[in-house]
C-alpha cells in the first residue's frame, strides 16, 4: 500500500495534544544551574565601563560572563556584523566594534547562579555608565546617514539590489494608464507556542552540548564553534521538541551564550548543566521580526490590461543587524513585480540599518512585502481599466518558457494559471458572495441599517522553494534496512534525518517519504531527528523547501540502502547528500540571473463584512489555491493552509507592534493581539492541485509559506470591494479603517 497520498496521522500527535511531548523548556535536568541573560537595554549606547564585582559576589552566583570571555565577539548567518556579548573590555577577535549596543536587546552578561531567583537578582546588581549615541528609529532618518549604525560599513544602506529590464521609455509610452502608490509594511512578533530555551553542558565525549529548538542544527553548530573558537566537531546540538518557528529560529538567541556558560562551568571543574528559558516579553523584545519596509511601485499598462513596465523602489529597515536582511530583501526584490510576464522593469531595493529591533526570517521571506505591493497595485489596474480581476491576471501571468523579472526563463512547471483558474471556479469569482452569518461587532447590539457592507477580494503570487541567489544548497538522509540475513525484503527501516519538526509534520511526511521510497510498511518505519552528532546536515527547515529536499535526499539514500542489502549487509546503510540545480547572484547593474531552481504558486479569494459605523471587520470566507506538486499527506497539506492564513490574518488584521525610540513597547500578548478562535476566518477552504514539479520528489513542491503571501492584498482588495477604499498600510485595526473611511467621505 503507497504510503505518499495518505492522511496518517502525525507521529508526535499524541505527545503534543496529551502534553507529554518535552520541549526545550520542559527539559529540566534536576542538577541544574540557571543563566540569566541580560539585555543592555539601550538601542544606542556606547559603554564606557562595566562594573560586576556585587553580581560576582551575590549569593548562589556561580559565574559572570562578559564580552571578555568570549573568543570570537562576533556572528551572523550571512555577515559577521553583530556581538556575541556588547561590552567595554574585549580581547577576542571581532570585525565589528562590540562596545556598542545598537538595540535594546544586545545581550551583555551571563549570570549562571543556584536558581532563577538568584541569577535575576545577581544581574540587577551590575553597574554599566553608558555614553548615550542618537537614536535613528526610522527608514528615513537613516537613509541621510548623519548617524551611521555601524561606522565600519560607512552608510546605513549597507545592501542593494537593482533590475533593469527592458526600456523603461518605450514602457511608459506604450502605456495607457499608469498606477503609482507608496505602501507601507508593518513589523510581526512570530508568537511562538514555546518561547526560547535551552540547556548546554559538555557530554561524555567532551563535546560542548546545546539542546534548544532552533531550524538548522548545524548552522547553529557553525556559529558556536566560531565564536568559541573550536572545531564544529567539539560541538554538538540537539532539538528538542519546537514549539513553532516560522523563520524566528533561525537565527540565534540563547545558543551561544549558553554554551559559552557551559564551557566556563566546565572550565572550573563543575560538571553540571546550565539551563536558561526566556520570558514572554523577553521573547518579544528579544528576537527578531518581520521587516517593517516602505515600497514606493509604478505599473504601466495598455487599455487592454496588458503590462508594460514596473518600477518600484524597495526600502527595508533591517534594524541594527543584518540576521537574513540581504535574503529577505532579495526575495522582496524579484516578487515586488508579481507573478506576471512584465517586458520593462526598473526596480531599486536596499536594506537599511536603524537602531531597533532587527528584522529577519519570516514564513514569505520577503514575498509578503513585495507581493502585498504587486497584487495591490494589479487590483487597482483593474478597477481603472473596469476589468475582472481575474481576467487582468489571465493576461498577464508568467508561462512556462517564459522569461522571469530576472530576465531568464522560468524554471518548468510555471502553473500559476491553471492555480488562478481553479481559485475562481472554486470561490464563485462571478456569483453571489458566500451567505455569511449576521455580522456585530458589539454582540449584545445589532449594527445601523446601511452601514455593513461586504466585499470581495483577489490575489495571485509564487514563491520561491529553496536557497535563492547562489547560496549553497544541499540536504543529506541516512536509510538503515533492518531484517534477517536469509530475509528477501527489509523488515523495518530507520530513517537519519537533521530535519527539524517545527510544528509542520516534517517528521512524519519523512517517514512516509522512507516508507514509499524503501517499501518498508510505515508502521515499521522509525526516525532519528535533528542531532548533529548522529544526523547529516539537512540545510535549514525554511524557503518551503524541506519536504523537496528532504524527499529527495530519502530518494537517495534509499536507493543506496537497497544497494546494500542486495550485497548482503545487515543492516544495509545508504547515505546521500542531495544538491539541486545550482542558483545564481543576481548582476549588480542588471540584476539579471536564476536567482531560484523552483516555485509554488497560489492564489486566493477571500470574502469581508464591514461595520463602517465601527471599523471592525470579519474575514467570512477564504478560498486557498495552491499547487502542492504531489501531496505527500494531504490532511498536513491542509493544516499549513489553514495555519499560513490564521497567522496571515492576524499580519493584516490586529498584529501591531510599536516600536517608538528604538524600543517595542507592547512586548506581551495583552497589547500585542494575535487572532483568537474567535477572530480568524469563519470558512477557508483549501484546494489541493497536484501539478507535477519537474524536480520534486514524487512531483511534489513547498507549500508552507504560499498561503501567507497573498492574505494581505487580497483582504485589502475585499475591504475596498465593500468601501471603495484603498488601504495602503495596515494592520486594519478598527481605528485605521474608520480614520480611511472618514477620510475618503
Amino acid at each position: 500500500m503507497t504510503a505518499v497520498g495518505r492522511s496518517e496521522p502525525r507521529v508526535d500527535a499524541r505527545a503534543k495534544t496529551t502534553g507529554a511531548a518535552e520541549y526545550s523548556g520542559d527539559r529540566v535536568p534536576s542538577d541544574a544551574l540557571f543563566a540569566q541573560i541580560v539585555f543592555s537595554n539601550e538601542p544606542h549606547a556606547r559603554m564606557i565601563s562595566m562594573n560586576t564585582e556585587a553580581a560576582r559576589a551575590a549569593d548562589g552566583v556561580v559565574l559572570v560572563l562578559t564580552s571578555a570571555d568570549v573568543p570570537v565577539n562576533e556572528y551572523g548567518l550571512t555577515m559577521f556584523d553583530q556581538p556575541v556579548l556588547v561590552g567595554a573590555e574585549h580581547t577576542g577577535r571581532t570585525t565589528v566594534d562590540p562596545s556598542i549596543s545598537r538595540w535594546e536587546a544586545d545581550k551583555i552578561a551571563i549570570v549562571v547562579a543556584e536558581s532563577p531567583e538568584r541569577a535575576s537578582a545577581a544581574a540587577s546588581l551590575i553597574e554599566i555608565e553608558w555614553e548615550q549615541l542618537p537614536v535613528v528609529d526610522n527608514i528615513e532618518s537613516a537613509l541621510k546617514d548623519e548617524v551611521l549604525v555601524h561606522e565600519e560599513v560607512g552608510t546605513n544602506s549597507y545592501y542593494e539590489l537593482r533590475i533593469r529590464k527592458g526600456d523603461m521609455a518605450a514602457g511608459w509610452s506604450d502605456a495607457d494608464v499608469v498606477v503609482e502608490g507608496t505602501y507601507h509594511l508593518p513589523h510581526q512578533e512570530h508568537a511562538y507556542l514555546q518561547v526560547e530555551a535551552a540547556t548546554s553542558w559538555i557530554d561524555d565525549e567532551g563535546r560542548i552540548t546545546v539542546e534548544t529548538g532552533g531550524q538548522w542544527a548545524w548552522e547553529d553548530q557553525q556559529q558556536i564553534a566560531h565564536a568559541l573558537d573550536v572545531p564544529d566537531s567539539d560541538v554538538r546540538v540537539v532539538y528538542a521538541a519546537i514549539g513553532g518557528a516560522f523563520g524566528g529560529k533561525e537565527d540565534m538567541t540563547l545558543q551561544i551564550v549558553m554554551a559559552l556558560a557551559a564551557q566556563r562551568v566546565n572550565a572550573l571543574g563543575m560538571t553540571r548543566p546550565v539551563h536558561c528559558r526566556w520570558s514572554r516579553e523577553e521573547s518579544i523584545v528579544g528576537h527578531h521580526k518581520r521587516h517593517r519596509a516602505t515600497i514606493h511601485a509604478k505599473l504601466g499598462a495598455t487599455g487592454d490590461g496588458i503590462i508594460t513596465a514596473v518600477e518600484a523602489e524597495v526600502l527595508m529597515d533591517a534594524g541594527a543587524y543584518n540576521y537574513t536582511s540581504n535574503k529577505v530583501l532579495g526575495n522582496a526584490h524579484v516578487s515586488v513585480a508579481g507573478p506576471y510576464d512584465v517586458p520593462n522593469a526598473h526596480i531599486d531595493s536596499r536594506a537599511i540599518y536603524t537602531t531597533t529591533v532587527p528584522g529577519g526570517a519570516f514564513r514569505g521571506f520577503g514575498g509578503p512585502q513585495g507581493s502585498f505591493v504587486a497584487e495591490t497595485q494589479m487590483n487597482k489596474l483593474a478597477e481603472l481599466l473596469d476589468i475582472d480581476p481575474v481576467e487582468l491576471r489571465r493576461r498577464n501571468v508568467l508561462h512556462d518558457g517564459d522569461h522571469g523579472i530576472t530576465q531568464t526563463v522560468m524554471p518548468e512547471g510555471v502553473t500559476i494559471s491553471e492555480v488562478l483558474e481553479r481559485c475562481a471556479d472554486e470561490a464563485n469569482m462571478d456569483g453571489p458572495l458566500f451567505e455569511a452569518s449576521p455580522f456585530s461587532p458589539v454582540a449584545s447590539l445589532a449594527p445601523a441599517t446601511g452601514v455593513v457592507k461586504r466585499g470581495r477580494g483577489f490575489a495571485t503570487g509564487y514563491k520561491n522553494v529553496g536557497f535563492s541567489f547562489g547560496f549553497p544548497e544541499r540536504c543529506e538522509a541516512e536509510i538503515r534496512l533492518l531484517g534477517d540475513p536469509n530475509d528477501e525484503v527489509p523488515t523495518s527501516a530507520e530513517i537519519l534525518h537533521g530535519g527539524a519538526e517545527v510544528g509542520q509534520g516534517a517528521h512524519q511526511a519523512f517517514r512516509q517519504m522512507t516508507a514509499e521510497a524503501t517499501g518498508v510498511p510505515l508502521e515499521h518505519v522509525h526516525g532519528t531527528f535533528s542531532d548533529t552528532a548522529t544526523t547529516g546536515d539537512s540545510g535549514s527547515v525554511s524557503a518551503s523547501r524541506m519536504t523537496f529536499m528532504a524527499g529527495n535526499s530519502i530518494l537517495g539514500a534509499a536507493e543506496e540502502a537497497e544497494k546494500a542489502w542486495r550485497d548482503g549487509q545487515r543492516p544495509a546503510v545508504g547515505r546521500f547528500r542531495y544538491t539541486p540545480p545550482p542558483t545564481e547572484a543576481l548582476d549588480p547593474e542588471t540584476g539579471a540571473g536564476q536567482p531560484n531552481f523552483s516555485y509554488g504558486y497560489m492564489a486566493q479569494a477571500v470574502e469581508v463584512t464591514v461595520d463602517t459605523e465601527t471599523g471592525h471587520i470579519r474575514v467570512d470566507r477564504v478560498t486557498s489555491a495552491h499547487d502542492v506538486g504531489r501531496s505527500i499527506n494531504p490532511s498536513l497539506v491542509r493544516g499549513q493552509i489553514e495555519g499560513a492564513v490564521v497567522q496571515a490574518h492576524g499580519y493584516v488584521m490586529s498584529e501591531n507592534l510599536v516600536v517608538t525610540e528604538g524600543r517595542i513597547r507592547n512586548p506581551r500578548f495583552s497589547t500585542y493581539l494575535i487572532p483568537g478562535i474567535g477572530d480568524v476566518p469563519e470558512h477557508v477552504e483549501s484546494v489541493i492541485l497536484e501539478l507535477t514539479d519537474p524536480q520534486g520528489p514524487w512531483g511534489a513542491r513547498g507549500v508552507a509559506e504560499m498561503p501567507y503571501i497573498t492574505y494581505a492584498p487580497a483582504v485589502i482588495a475585499a475591504v475596498h470591494d465593500a468601501t471603495g477604499v484603498w488601504f495602503d498600510t495596515f494592520p486594519l485595526t478598527p481605528s485605521r479603517v474608520l480614520e480611511g473611511l472618514r477620510s475618503a467621505r
